[in-house]
């Protein structure tokens, strides 16, 4: 069966799951999986030499859990998820996969048929890290010494990244944002269509 993967990914509180949500209820037979549904217990999360826990890396993460339910999607769309309603079976299923990690994840290379990339300043950041409650809470001093540096080292490392991804501008409202993606995800998901009624 022919499927439609999206991924949202890019800077801590920079949109991704509202994005995702967003698009999810505006698309049909659609499908979201969040990266942060499979972080590993806290008692599994190493500590860097400053004391702070290191979430921030892939190893934090349950990866193959998170890879299962990816193939169990691709394999059975209908059936593997909890899925909007399905409009029509002439609809491509669609699956948003959103997180903080996903394009320096080289099993999921593959998977994408289009990538978007959220970015905020690192104040805006900052701000809006501040308003949010983690559990466990962000320690003092965990955005400058640990959250912000593993983004950076993050972002670079996609510098070598091959395929096309979409950079969007986090601080864009909810609505700008949504927008801009679902008109390009419009013009994609026809494109497939085209391919799908050719072949």
């Amino acid at each position: 069966m022919k499927t439609f993967i999206i991924g949202i990914s890019g800077v801590t509180n920079g949109g991704k799951t509202t994005l995702a949500k967003n698009l999810q209820a505006h698309l049909p037979n659609c499908s979201v999986i969040s990266q942060d549904d499979f972080f590993k217990p806290k008692s599994e999360i190493e500590t860097d030499k400053n004391g702070f826990l290191q979430y921030d890396v892939l190893e934090a993460l349950n990866m193959d859990k998170m890879m299962s339910a990816i193939s169990c999607w691709m394999e059975s769309p209908r059936h593997c998820l909890v899925s909007t309603d399905w409009e029509s079976a002439e609809e491509i299923p669609i699956l948003i996969i959103e997180g903080f990690l996903l394009f320096n994840y080289k099993p999921l290379d593959t998977v994408w048929n289009r990538s978007y990339f959220l970015t905020i300043p690192y104040e805006e950041c900052k701000r809006r890290r501040s308003t949010r409650v983690y559990e466990p809470p962000d320690p003092p001093g965990y955005f400058d010494g640990y959250v912000w540096p593993m983004y950076l080292k993050h972002r670079k490392e996609m510098e070598e990244i091959t395929w096309e991804i979409v950079h969007l501008d986090g601080t864009k409202s909810e609505e700008d944002l949504f927008s801009e993606v679902y008109e390009d995800l419009t013009q994609e998901l026809a494109k497939q269509k085209g391919l799908q009624v050719t072949a």
